[in-house]
């Protein structure tokens, strides 16, 4: 069985970049249908993922993601503007994708961050999903939470995984 992978934009490749993070998780029971609208309504994030709060999106979007839609989160300490740069349901058999660019502090600055976070959600024979996460990082930010023991970035994206598991679980059980 062949898996899926995410599409990298140019200059966020991992590898060539400060971070590199990548979690994923495959559950029996759910599908992409149950987990797709809980990821695609970023104001929704804060209610499974504690790491996440005062969600906004801009110029009266949403409440669900669209390619070249910008909105505001904050996480791990930072205040991030980010734009969608991949939106793609999950339909017919073929994967849903999402993805931004989230950027904090100025151009040039000591304190920049940029970052590419792309989610694949798809569904498994046997009744099962995959979730898979990565982000790409860019920045002096970026090369310090690379250096950091336990990794933040792994661990955070974790408990993200987790939370949306655990909430798409009980959703499903209403």
């Amino acid at each position: 069985m062949k898996m899926n992978a995410i599409h990298w934009p140019e200059g966020y490749v991992p590898g060539l970049t400060e971070n590199f993070a990548s979690n994923e998780v495959i559950v029996a029971g759910l599908n992409a249908a149950d987990i797709w609208p809980l990821l695609a309504e970023p104001a929704r994030w804060p209610s499974y993922y504690a790491n996440s709060a005062n969600v906004r999106l801009h110029d009266g979007k949403g409440p669900v993601l669209a390619d070249g839609d910008r909105f505001y989160f904050e996480t791990f300490g930072f205040p991030v503007e980010a734009q969608c740069n991949e939106y793609v349901a999950p339909a017919g058999g073929h994967p849903g994708r999402v993805a931004w660019h989230g950027w904090a502090g100025e151009v040039g600055a000591d304190d920049r961050l940029d970052v590419h976070h792309a989610w694949l959600v798809e569904d498994l024979e046997g009744g099962r999903v995959r979730i898979l996460t990565q982000e790409t990082q860019k920045g002096k930010p970026a090369a310090e939470l690379h250096a950091a023991k336990p990794n933040p970035m792994i661990n955070g994206h974790q408990d993200w995984l987790v939370g949306l598991v655990d909430a798409a679980r009980m959703n499903k059980a209403r």
